[in-house]
C-alpha cells in the first residue's frame, strides 16, 4: 500500500482498528465527522467518549478534512454504523478502494458492499469477526476475515493489517462474511432478553444453537458458502456478540428485558434497525426465521420479552 491508510469513523470500533493498524506499520489518519472531538483526540490521545483507556499512538494523524484523510491512498476502512455508511460513502472518489466495517444493512435492506458497488465503487472489501473494540484496542489477541471478490484486494487488505495481536484471514464469500455480522447482531439482542429474564444456560444454549440454524438458512438462501456460517464471521462472531459483556446488542436486549431503554450512551445498537429489515425480507420472501420476527416485534414495542419467550416455545413441535 501507498501512502497513508485513513480510518474514517472515530468512534469505539474505528479507534481501536486505527490502533491496530498503527501496531502493524506507521502511516494511519483517523477521520473524525465532528471537528471539536477530532481536536479533543488530537488533544488528549484518548476516546473517552468510545473507548477510554486506550492510548492513541502519536503517529497517528486525527483530522476531521475527509478530502484530506483520503488524499493519496489507496483503500481506507470505513468504521461508521451502517446508517451513516451511504452519506460517506457519497463523499468518497470512486477510484479509493472501500473496506465497509459495519455490521448493518443498507436503507433498502440489501447489503452495503452491493449499495457501494453501485455507487461505482470498483474495489470493495467487508471486515467482519469476533472483533470487540475493547479488546482490539488494548492489543489482545484476536482474529478477522476480509472478504471481496476481488481476492487481490483482500490480500493488500490482510497484509497491511496483520499483525502478531490481530491475524486476518481472506474470504471471496463476501455474502457470508457480511450478513453473517449482521445476522448475529439479532440472536445477540435474543440472548440478551434471555439473560435479562434470568432463563438460564439450558434456555441460551437452545437459543443460540437456533439462532445459528436460523443464520445458516438465511445465508444460504441468498448463496453463502455453508462453511462460512461455521467460521469467524458466522459462529465466531455470535459466541463473542451473545455471551460478552461488551456487546451492546446483547446489553440491548437484556435491558428490553428489565423494560428499560434499549439504547443507552449515544451508541447505535445495530441490531436494533437489522431486525426489523430483516424480518420484512424474510415475509417478503416466504422464508422462516422465527427468532428475527420475535425480535423484531420486541424492537418495535409490539411484543414483550417474555411475550416473545411464550410465542418461541409455543411454536409447533418438529424435527431437529
Amino acid at each position: 500500500m501507498t501512502g497513508q491508510l485513513p480510518v474514517l469513523g472515530a468512534g469505539g470500533w474505528g479507534t481501536a482498528l486505527a490502533v491496530a493498524a498503527d501496531r502493524a506499520g506507521p502511516g494511519v489518519r483517523l477521520w473524525a465527522r465532528r471537528p471539536d472531538f477530532a481536536a479533543r483526540l488530537r488533544e488528549v490521545r484518548e476516546n473517552r467518549e468510545y473507548l477510554p483507556g486506550v492510548r492513541l499512538p502519536a503517529g497517528i494523524e486525527i483530522g476531521n478534512d475527509l478530502a484530506g484523510a483520503v488524499a493519496g491512498a489507496d483503500w481506507a476502512l470505513l468504521v461508521v454504523p451502517s446508517v451513516g455508511m451511504p452519506e460517506l460513502l457519497g463523499a468518497l472518489p470512486r477510484d479509493l478502494g472501500v473496506v465497509l466495517c459495519a455490521k448493518g444493512l443498507a436503507p433498502d435492506g440489501g447489503q452495503l458492499s452491493e449499495f457501494a458497488r453501485e455507487l461505482g465503487f470498483g474495489r470493495v472489501a467487508v471486515l467482519s469477526g469476533p472483533n470487540h473494540a475493547e479488546e482490539i484496542g488494548r492489543g489482545l489477541p484476536a482474529a478477522t476475515v476480509v472478504a471481496s471478490a476481488d481476492l487481490d484486494f483482500a490480500h493488500a487488505v490482510q497484509r497491511r493489517l496483520m499483525s502478531p495481536a490481530l491475524r486476518l484471514y481472506t474470504s471471496s464469500d463476501v455474502v457470508g462474511v457480511e450478513l453473517g455480522g449482521v445476522l448475529k447482531n439479532v440472536m445477540a439482542l435474543a440472548a440478551g432478553m434471555s439473560d435479562g429474564l434470568r432463563l438460564g444456560d439450558n434456555a441460551k444454549a437452545g437459543l443460540l444453537t437456533r439462532g445459528l440454524r436460523e443464520i445458516s438458512r438465511y445465508l444460504q438462501a441468498l448463496g453463502a458458502q455453508e462453511e462460512t456460517v461455521y467460521g469467524l464471521s458466522g459462529l465466531g462472531d455470535l459466541i463473542a456478540t451473545a455471551t460478552s459483556p461488551h456487546s451492546r446488542n446483547r446489553a440491548a436486549g437484556e435491558a428490553l428485558a428489565r423494560g428499560e431503554e434499549a439504547q443507552q450512551g449515544g451508541k447505535v445498537v445495530e441490531g436494533l434497525r437489522t431486525a426489523g429489515l430483516l424480518a420484512a425480507w424474510a415475509s417478503a420472501h416466504g422464508h422462516d426465521l422465527p427468532i428475527v420476527r420475535v425480535v423484531a416485534q420486541i424492537a418495535a414495542g409490539d411484543l414483550t420479552p417474555a411475550q416473545g419467550l411464550a410465542e418461541l416455545m409455543g411454536r409447533e413441535a418438529k424435527r431437529e
